[in-house]
């Protein structure tokens, strides 16, 4: 399915070619991200993806970068996550050498220029303050902040207000300068395209280059680190519950059980939170479940959406779901049904060339290995009824659980009294 290579000194290198394809889909992902920052320092790597769009050695404008990629009809964005950042871009395959070449100028020759520097500030505020008044996404922030405590799985990938308007420009450019290294990266690329053209683009585009990477502080040797309910009272319509559970670090040799037990939980219409607390309850518009993994911890989440009278309501019904999974073995026909939902979207997704990209990329740049969708539907077929029932006896127990809520003022008192398993 995908060859790679590593390049002295330089990128690793992997690609699927998918014959007859018209796409070409490139992901390069840099293995810097906000967990490597100090408190004081803090959304500096976002900071830092926002300022490579702002002009680059070939391209030295925010319109030339873009027209590069939306002139011949592709697009192109990039995100910042915890332990790397990825930049990507969709394009016709003939031009291929345009793609790769856009994402090195972007990740190798930036200019950073003061100008830009000042400029993004008040541009990344706005997107900071657009995420705080989004309350079904900023949940999830005072969730981690809760969970995580005061540690840089803690705290906002973007920063606050303050430490973006007061990042020296020499702290953004030694970030650059320490971390945006062509062998600190992994391209991938998935289309019809022979795997040593793309060796030869990306070589050509990115160079090579290596130093020392700055590592990052372990989580904290205790979860939940903070405390287990926080409340943020803000005037609305609706309150949003993120209910979590410390889970497995990434590449732990249950991850697939625990794919399939979230699945049961809290994926899709036909999941157990969305039929009891949706469809009998009608409790919820949106109510599902969710895991995050970093190399050393992760979570189990599960958000919902409901009316404020009905907080306690919601959080009881979610409660009794996880103690279902706790206390019950998932039935044979249930789980098989999870099965093939988990096994039939994964490869429903991998025909596109953006997700395979991905799928390659983050397994290269963050996985102990890459695994093909057979390899991985083997190890989804291999997880028991009596797998699942055993993890959710170790993550379901009431002195793990965290609770974060945003609602009107008044709504979300007293609900840590609430915050046990039935």
């Amino acid at each position: 399915m995908f060859e790679r290579t590593a390049l002295p000194d330089g990128p690793r290198v992997i690609s699927a070619r998918l014959p007859g394809t018209r796409s070409l889909s490139v992901a390069a992902y840099v293995l810097a991200g906000s967990r490597v920052e100090t408190r004081e320092h803090s959304g500096v790597a976002h900071f830092m993806e926002h300022l490579t769009f702002k002009g680059t050695a070939a391209y030295p404008t925010t319109r030339l970068v873009s027209e590069a990629i939306e002139g011949v009809g592709g697009t192109s964005n990039a995100a910042t996550d915890r332990e790397s950042t990825v930049y990507w871009t969709r394009l016709p395959v003939r031009e291929a050498e345009r793609a790769v070449d856009v994402l090195g100028e972007l990740i190798v020759r930036p200019l950073l220029a003061d100008a830009d520097i000042d400029r993004e500030r008040e541009v990344i505020v706005e997107e900071i303050r657009s995420y705080r008044d989004d309350a079904a996404q900023h949940v999830y922030n005072v969730f981690d902040e809760a969970f995580f405590g005061d540690s840089p799985l803690g705290r906002e990938i973007a920063g606050d207000e303050e430490t973006v308007r007061t990042l020296p420009p020499a702290v953004i450019r030694a970030f650059w300068r320490d971390l945006y290294r062509p062998a600190n990266t992994v391209v991938a690329l998935a289309g019809d395209l022979d795997h040593a053209t793309a060796v030869d683009l990306v070589a050509r585009a990115f160079g090579s280059g290596n130093g020392p990477v700055p590592g990052w502080s372990p989580a904290p040797e205790r979860l939940p680190a903070g405390e287990r309910y926080r409340v943020v009272e803000r005037a609305g319509s609706q309150a949003h519950l993120c209910l979590g559970v410390p889970a497995l670090r990434r590449d732990h040799p249950d991850t697939w059980t625990l794919e399939l037990l979230t699945a049961v939980l809290g994926d899709g219409s036909s999941s157990r939170l969305f039929l009891s607390v949706r469809e009998e309850a009608g409790l919820a518009y949106d109510v599902h479940s969710f895991t995050t993994d970093y190399a050393d911890c992760g979570t189990l989440q599960i958000y919902a959406g409901v009316d404020p009278d009905d907080l306690g309501a919601g959080l009881e019904a979610i409660l009794t779901e996880l103690a279902r999974l706790r206390d019950e073995p998932v039935p044979a026909a249930e789980l098989e049904k999870t099965r093939n939902y988990v096994r039939g979207r994964m490869e429903l997704r991998l025909e596109e060339s953006r997700h395979l990209a991905s799928w390659i990329g983050v397994q290269e740049a963050l996985h102990e290995r890459v695994l093909t969708p057979d390899e991985a539907i083997a190890c989804l077929d291999a997880v028991t009824a009596e797998q699942i029932h055993e993890l959710a006896g170790r993550l379901f127990r009431d002195e793990t659980l965290t609770l974060a809520v945003i609602a009107p003022p008044r709504h979300g008192s007293r609900l840590d009294r609430a915050l046990r398993l039935p």
